[in-house]
């Protein structure tokens, strides 16, 4: 019987080696890039990947240089290489040494989609962002109970206030059925517990399938529902995610999400020393000012001598009541002025007033004005108004038109005369 031939480990890595270099020599191969990673020496470590399969990737930096584009996550190229091994770690590799791309990947192009047609609906407008309160009481935390990103934030917030209430909401970050639990637990949340002041979702970093669950689109609507403050924290600082986009606060990492969502006592202390300080030094500046205006006013002429206050506002008080009193004499003269004048306008117009000249207003027993002899015959009486008293008088004859009578002697009965005895007038 034949003895079996005993490989050592390096023996049959080397012969693996061997076939996979010797049988996949100057290969393209089409896939999307995930995973994207480039190391502090340059050289750029890959997943190429397709609906089923991945392979891993390298291309060296002297290679890596030669691009005429960027490489990132999401993105279908083409890539030229070899396939060999890594002996260390029985891991096989696509040795690249050129990329061309051939168009954007499935899951980038399925991110871009969703992110136009959230953005259409207001989903990202900064209006509709609600504030961080400064100092949450109850804070609550939707990712996975088992991952590092738990572990990291529940270290920062004890360490920075370490009577935080916490709410842990555990769910499933990638895989299937990962995106439902999310929202789930976003609406459960929101449904037990209104008194939670904001909410942290989230996972650590990972390959864009890794963190698509966080892109999908029952995810973002449930943080956009959201009447909590919501605060994303998905992978690394260079991952952005649709949830990024959608919530109220994005968070480069779970860890910093910690750190902004509550600030420390060590601060908070800080910072009340600091407004103590400067409350003081308010006060201080203040009591120096009124302690200067104090001193001014003791020292002050005014009280000194305070009716000296007083001699400025008399002058002008005195000077005004003379200027009054000037102002109104004035007036009260040319107001008496033009009283007379229009006194004597009056008497002018008066019927009375031609009666002084030696006229007389003759009425007949009706008391009308007697305005023409024909309409007077012998016996009729008559009334004379003059200026100074009144005189009755009887017609005898009336003079015809164009005949001028001689006087005629009447008898005159005087009501109003001064001198109390008859009087003889005589009527033309």
């Amino acid at each position: 019987m034949t003895e079996p031939r005993i490989y050592t480990v390096s023996e049959l890595s080397q012969g693996i080696k061997y076939l996979l270099e010797t049988n996949f020599r100057e290969l393209w191969v089409e896939g999307e890039i995930s995973g994207l990673k480039v190391s502090s020496l340059g050289h750029t470590y890959f997943d190429l990947k397709d609906a089923t399969s991945n392979i891993s990737g390298v291309m060296f930096r002297g290679n890596a240089a030669g691009l005429k584009f960027e490489l990132a996550n999401g993105l279908l190229v083409r890539v030229r290489g070899n396939i060999t091994t890594y002996d260390k770690q029985s891991k096989y590799q696509l040795m690249a040494k050129e990329v061309e791309p051939a168009g954007i990947g499935p899951l980038q192009l399925a991110f871009e989609q969703l992110k136009k047609k959230l953005a259409s609906e207001g989903l990202f407008d900064q209006a509709r962002k609600r504030p961080i309160p400064a100092l949450p009481q109850k804070i609550a935390v939707v990712t996975s109970p088992t991952g590092a990103a738990i572990r990291d934030i529940l270290s920062i917030l004890k360490r920075r206030y370490a009577n935080m209430h916490i709410i842990i909401a555990p769910v499933k970050v990638q895989g299937a059925g990962s995106k439902e639990e999310i929202a789930q637990a976003i609406e459960d949340l929101n449904e037990g517990f209104p008194d939670i002041d904001v909410m942290l979702v989230g996972r650590g970093g990972g390959s864009m399938e890794d963190l698509w669950a966080f892109n999908e689109e029952i995810v973002a609507r449930a943080i956009a529902g959201s009447r909590i403050p919501v605060i994303s924290c998905v992978g690394h600082e260079t991952d952005f995610t649709i949830a990024d986009f959608v919530a109220d606060m994005r968070a480069p990492t779970p860890s910093a999400a910690a750190e902004l969502v509550v600030k420390s006592k060590v601060e908070l202390a800080a910072n009340i020393a600091g407004l103590e300080k400067r409350l003081l030094q308010s006060l201080r500046i203040y009591y120096e000012n009124l302690q200067g205006k104090f001193r001014r006013l003791v020292s002050s002429r005014a009280l000194a001598n305070p009716m000296a206050l007083l001699e400025r506002p008399t002058r002008r008080l005195d000077d005004a009541v003379e200027g009054i009193f000037a102002a109104s004499a004035d007036r009260l003269r040319r107001a008496g002025e033009k009283l007379n004048l229009q006194t004597e306008k009056l008497k002018a117009l008066s019927p009375l007033f031609p009666l002084k000249k030696g006229y007389a207003i003759i009425k007949d027993n009706k008391g009308k004005a007697v305005k023409t002899a024909a309409a007077l015959v012998p016996g009729d009486r008559l009334s004379l108004q003059f200026a100074e008293g009144r005189a009755e008088a009887e017609v005898i004859s009336p003079s015809a038109a164009g005949i001028k009578p001689g006087p005629v002697p009447v008898k005159n009965k005087n009501k109003d005369s001064q001198a109390g005895g008859p009087q003889q007038e005589t009527l033309w």
